[in-house]
Formats: structure tokens, sequence, C-alpha cells
């Protein structure tokens, strides 16, 4: 990537101004260290781990609904495997264009390297490699409607470096099981029981983890390296290393704030599946990165989705007269299939959202 095509350019109101952005103040730092605090009724400190327990649930809450996003530290997720799945990272892409590009990704099947992605029809400045937690993986085979027909997402995993597949094996497993506690902690925070979200993740959901290359960029102030979006998923888990570039559209005010990055810990943020389950109580928080003109950026997100098959709507329990539902109910799997369809070229008309979902005000 040398200069920047005109492919990548922004449009003027969304071009960044790295001069202008402020490090973010008051975005949740939370301590998960009492999910690891199993207890017994006859515990003598029961009641106190209760309690721990029930701080940790409403500080999830307060920063689902304040922010859309949050850090996590003291996770589980081991010090070694982070920093073994880094080091695999910068292998991979240390690689030639022509060792990465035998493993390249394309409409029919998505899983694998990249370097010519867009969000919101512009060209992102970045390379990524892409793989699911579960292998295969099954999505509609095309998004029209009627169409019942399934195709199995199949893993391509390079030869090098050696120990790239293992890696990535070991490091979906942990964040998975991550994944699966923070998604219970949120379900209680909306007053549900702990596993009442689990269900729409069975053995086949959806969920990949994708790597980021963002090379240095010789004008950072056209360019972003992921245009400013909203994930589409539940949630999604984010490690990144110390270089930084993740804005948050902080809700207050609008204002594109930077996220602060802290060693070892994750960065969480709510999702448009949960921001339709919650009916808005929780609103998934508009973001972006940036790119720097000297230093190269990586950054690794784990994409938490549901079963294909799932229809996203309200949760019936949180129905009721003064909270209708706000969403149609759509089916995940086509809402992701096309959402895909739009990673590969320019489009003609914006790519699905779900705001095209949102019922008329009545």
């Amino acid at each position: 990537m040398g200069e920047v095509d005109k492919a990548f350019v922004q449009a003027l109101e969304h071009r960044p101004k790295p001069g202008n952005i402020v490090e973010a103040d008051g975005i949740p730092l939370i301590d998960l260290s009492p999910l690891n605090n199993l207890f017994h009724p006859d515990d003598e400190d029961s009641a106190h781990v209760c309690a721990r327990h029930a701080d940790l649930v409403a500080k999830i809450g307060n920063a689902c609904k304040e922010w859309g996003f949050f850090q996590v530290f003291n996770h589980g997720v081991s010090s070694d495997l982070q920093q073994r799945v880094e080091a695999a990272v910068k292998k991979f892409f240390d690689l030639s264009s022509e060792e990465k590009r035998k493993v390249k990704r394309d409409e029919v099947n998505p899983m694998g390297y990249y370097d010519t992605e867009h969000t919101k029809n512009v060209r992102d400045w970045k390379e990524v490699f892409d793989f699911t937690v579960k292998n295969p993986t099954l999505l509609p085979a095309s998004h029209q409607p009627g169409d019942q027909e399934l195709q199995e997402l199949r893993n391509q995993w390079p030869d090098y470096p050696l120990e790239f597949r293992e890696v990535c094996d070991e490091y979906s497993s942990a964040l998975e099981k991550l994944s699966f506690e923070l998604l219970e902690l949120v379900a209680m925070s909306l007053g549900l029981p702990e596993k009442r979200l689990n269900g729409y993740f069975n053995d086949d959901h959806t969920s990949f983890i994708r790597f980021n290359h963002y090379p240095p960029c010789p004008e950072p102030h056209l360019a972003l390296g992921v245009g400013r979006h909203k994930d589409a998923g539940a949630l999604t888990v984010l490690a990144q290393d110390d270089v930084g570039g993740l804005d948050v559209k902080r809700k207050t005010d609008g204002e594109w704030v930077r996220v602060k990055p802290i060693p070892g810990s994750f960065i969480v943020n709510v999702g448009d599946i949960i921001q339709v389950w919650s009916n808005e109580k929780y609103e998934s928080a508009e973001h972006r990165v940036t790119v720097n003109s000297k230093r190269e950026r990586f950054s690794i997100p784990f994409f938490f989705n549901p079963s294909h098959h799932v229809m996203v709507k309200l949760l019936e329990e949180l129905v009721n007269h003064q909270n209708p539902a706000k969403y149609k109910e759509y089916n995940w799997g086509k809402f992701f299939k096309t959402r895909k369809m739009s990673n590969f070229k320019k489009l003609d008309v914006e790519n699905i959202q779900i705001h095209h979902f949102k019922r008329p005000l009545v």
C-alpha cells in the first residue's frame, strides 16, 4: 500500500482529524476476577462473593447502557497465549504478498486473507485474515429470502508460520469461553436468567476471528483503517496492540474519542443484535480505526455471532405496553450473508443495517 488511491479517500465529513482526537475519559475498566471465585452457600465468605458478582453485573449493565463499550482485565486468557497469537499474526502479515494470497478469500469462501475490503463503500487501509470458530460453519447460500440452501464456510490455513493453526485454535477456544461468560453477564444485567441467551449460540454459531494489519499510511488524514460502522453481531471482544487507533463516537456529544490501549486487556462492545434484543436499552456504539504515517498496527477482534437460523427480535421477557418492539424481526444468517457481500466491492446502495428493520414511530 503506497500512495493513497482515491478508492481509500473518505468523504470530507468523515475524514479523521488526528490532531483533534482526545483520549476517551470514562470508558469503564472492569475487573472480571469475580467470575473465577466459585462458591457454595455454606462458604463463610459466600455473601461477600455474591455481592462482588452482583456489583460486576451492575458495572456491565451500566457500561452497556452508557457507552456500549468497556474494557476488561483479569479475564482468564493467559498472557502467554496472547503473546503467542500476537507473534503469529505478525509473522503471517510479514510474509510476501504471493504467499499470503495462497489463502486469499473470495465471494464463494469469505474465510482467509484479503486486502481490498470496503466499509460503507469506501476501501479500508488494511489487510485481514479471517477464520471461523466452528469449522465448517453453516451460512445461507444466498441472501434471497426464499432460498433455503446452506453453504459451508471452511477455514483456509497458510503453510507458514508453522504454529499458526495451532495457536489460532487455542486462542479461539479461550475467546469463545470468555464470550459466553460476558454474554451471561449481559443477560443478568437485563434482568434475565444467566443462561437465557446461550441457546442462540449452539454448536453451529457463526462466530469468527479477524486478524487486522494496518500498514503506515502516507496520508492518514484522507483514509481510515476501518470506516465508521457498528458491529452487526452480539458482542465483539478485541485485543489491540500499543499503537492505538480505535475511536469510539461518544454518546453524550457525538465526538470521536480514542480508546487507550491497556496491555493484556480486552475491549468489549455491544453489537446490533443486543441492541435489538434489549430494544435499545443497550445501543451498539459507532466506531472506526484511524491509521498513522509512521507505525503499523495490529488488532484481533473476536466477533461473537449466533447460529444462522436465529430470528433476531426483542426478547419476549422484555416486551410490555410501555416497551413495544422497535424492530421487525430478521434472520441473522440472511443478514450476515448480505453484509459479507458488501465487503468485496463498492455497491450502488448502502449495505444492510439494522435501521432498515426499524418500525415506524406510531
